[in-house]
């Protein structure tokens, strides 16, 4: 039912160790070669963080940004996702949701983020697929015992044209972790962790003629400078939505040669499947993950 679209080759990464934002981080990239001063340099080899035996494909600095004069070697990509019970007793009620609860479910959250940097829940009732307020600010913020936090290093391939993608779909990056698979008896024989909540920030540099293009399932936002740009809410199978950069600049408030964040939040609420694709010329400058 589901494809999340962001050409990211994962390298069988499901089962690595928690990540920080902390001084480790730092200190495991030192040894990458990034861009020079004024960006555009060549790609280094970055350390992922708490494990120094894995490594990952560094990006060079985008041109003129001095993304790689710091000697990262290109960002620091690391998600956080939140494990959510889809069965039983104490299950999240948003999620595994009947038949007559699923479906495109637009215009969830506000076109803007909140203070926190979090979405904001737009209906003073429930939605299609949701169940209210309360139960909705579950899904980004760690909540003893609702769900389980657990950091998550993304990679994106570099491709020949210079563009990044992510792809992957089979994307269950916390097979037994959380509160564990769910039951092969309820997923039509398949014994995977389903219900899930995904959080990534990072930056980049408005350049001009950047695209941002997602393909996946279920839930997805995407926001620039704190704006909706891409809406595609629900529990449905894989939707596809892209984004010119350039078409939208005004209504963002973005200006070539600065430095702008960009979330993408989603949601794996119902089985069988899970799809994840992004593919985007933006190129992402932090060098440090940006957790919340």
């Amino acid at each position: 039912m589901k494809t999340l679209g962001i050409c990211f080759v994962l390298a069988t990464l499901v089962a690595l160790p928690s990540c920080s934002s902390s001084s480790d981080n730092a200190s495991s990239r030192a040894a990458a070669t990034g861009g020079n001063e004024n960006g555009g340099g060549t790609a280094g080899t970055d350390l992922l963080p708490n494990n120094p035996d894995v490594f990952t494909p560094g990006f060079g600095g985008s041109a003129g940004s001095g993304a790689g004069g710091a000697g990262c070697g290109g960002p620091n990509l690391v998600a956080v996702i939140r494990d959510f019970r889809g069965y039983g007793a104490t299950k999240h009620p948003d999620f595994e949701n009947p038949g007559d609860q699923q479906g495109s479910d637009q215009d969830i959250v506000q076109d803007r983020l909140g203070a926190d940097g979090k979405p904001v829940y737009a209906s003073t009732d429930t939605t299609k697929t949701t169940s209210g307020k309360a139960n909705f600010d579950q899904w980004y913020n760690d909540v003893n015992d609702v769900n389980v936090r657990i950091e998550y290093p993304f990679i994106f391939n570099k491709n020949p044209d210079g563009s990044s993608s992510f792809d992957n779909n089979g994307f269950f990056p916390i097979d037994g972790q959380g509160f564990g698979n769910e039951s092969s008896e309820d997923n039509n024989g398949v014994s995977r962790n389903f219900h899930f909540t995904f959080e990534l920030n990072t930056e980049f540099v408005f350049q001009g003629g950047e695209n941002f293009k997602f393909r996946g399932d279920d839930d997805l936002w995407v926001f620039i400078n704190g704006v909706k740009v891409i809406d595609l809410g629900g529990v449905h199978g894989a939707l596809e939505a892209e984004v010119s950069l350039d078409e939208k600049a005004t209504e963002l408030g973005i200006t070539k040669g600065n430095t702008y964040p960009l979330v993408i939040f989603g949601a794996e609420r119902h089985t069988t499947r899970s799809n994840f694709r992004i593919d985007t010329s933006i190129t992402f400058t932090n060098c440090e993950p940006i957790l919340r």
